[in-house]
């Protein structure tokens, strides 16, 4: 790889960095380590192609284009998680891959069963990495941050929002989030 490639690979994981909170290299490595997939068969559940998935987690690609698909794999993320954390089971969680797969996206922001604690309402962590999925899969954090400086001076409130749930980093968002409750 020459100097020039490089330099775009690292451009493209910081920029995943910026969008998805790590590059995608590392965070479909997880899913697929946590999960027990092969490269394919999250590519399936993703429903992007092999070279596809290949090319976003070696950096050649930086953005998932499709909103449908970066809903995936936040709802991938959330079964790892629930799969460690022994609250779903191998079985269950191969299942549930089944129906993720089937999702047509829809509404970013649903509130169903496997996406809530157990009194049903859905987390804050849960709320902020919707809020952010979705505001990353229609803009760069780049673009999010051009347009909260062109909003701050009539819309603080807005500006500050697009700042920390649009380019910052799921944490941030979360301490904001819980800081601005009564």
């Amino acid at each position: 790889m020459d100097a020039a490639q490089q330099e775009a690979t690292a451009k493209a994981r910081e920029l995943q960095r910026n969008w998805y909170g790590e590059p995608l290299g590392a965070l479909f490595r997880k899913l697929i380590d946590d999960l027990g997939l092969n490269q394919a068969r999250l590519a399936g559940v993703l429903g992007l192609s092999a070279p596809m998935l290949s090319q976003l987690m070696s950096g050649q690609r930086a953005k998932i284009g499709n909103p449908a698909v970066v809903q995936r794999v936040q709802l991938l993320k959330e079964l790892a998680a629930q799969v460690a954390d022994g609250s779903v089971s191998a079985a269950e969680a191969t299942e549930r891959m089944e129906e993720i797969k089937r999702s047509q996206g829809g509404s970013v922001l649903s509130n169903t069963t496997h996406t809530s604690n157990t009194s049903g309402a859905p987390t804050v962590k849960r709320v902020v990495r919707e809020i952010q999925s979705l505001l990353r899969s229609v803009a760069a954090a780049g673009d999010i941050i051009d347009a909260a400086n062109t909003l701050a001076p009539s819309h603080p409130e807005l500006a500050e929002f697009l700042r920390v749930y649009g380019a910052g980093r799921t944490s941030d968002a979360v301490t904001h989030y819980q800081s601005h409750q009564n």
